[in-house]
């Protein structure tokens, strides 16, 4: 079974910059599509960007386009370069994967069927 491991969490000031990245436990494990989804307490998980496997493109939440970019490397890790932090941003961030290709929208966390375990984001003002 494979498993996902985030890492580069961290404290930040709002304007600043933060970068996660997430590794497969199976270096040649290549699931259909990515992503990268948030969620704080007392609310549901979000999808924040995701990105298909062989593109070099990624699909955005609104609220992260044009400070957020997705991107994934040849040794198939994952990478979320986050910019311009708000407060808003604060959140677990959650690494995911599906693995078969059975489709759905990247962004709806039901469509995926490989979970890290979070790596917390904290952007103080």
């Amino acid at each position: 079974q494979v498993r996902l491991v985030e890492s580069g969490g961290g404290s930040v000031q709002a304007g600043g910059s933060l970068k996660l990245s997430c590794t497969a436990s199976i270096s040649t494990y290549r699931p259909y599509y990515m992503g990268w989804f948030r969620q704080t307490p007392g609310k549901e998980r979000e999808g924040v960007a995701c990105i298909y496997r062989d593109a070099n493109d990624g699909y955005y939440a609104e609220s992260v386009k044009g400070r957020f970019t997705i991107s994934r490397d040849s040794a198939n890790t994952l990478y979320l370069q986050m910019n311009s932090l708000k407060p808003a941003d604060t959140a677990m961030y959650y690494c995911a994967a599906q693995s078969r290709g059975s489709g759905g929208s990247c962004m709806r966390e039901d469509n995926f069927d490989v979970w890290g375990q979070g790596t917390q984001v904290t952007v103080s003002s």
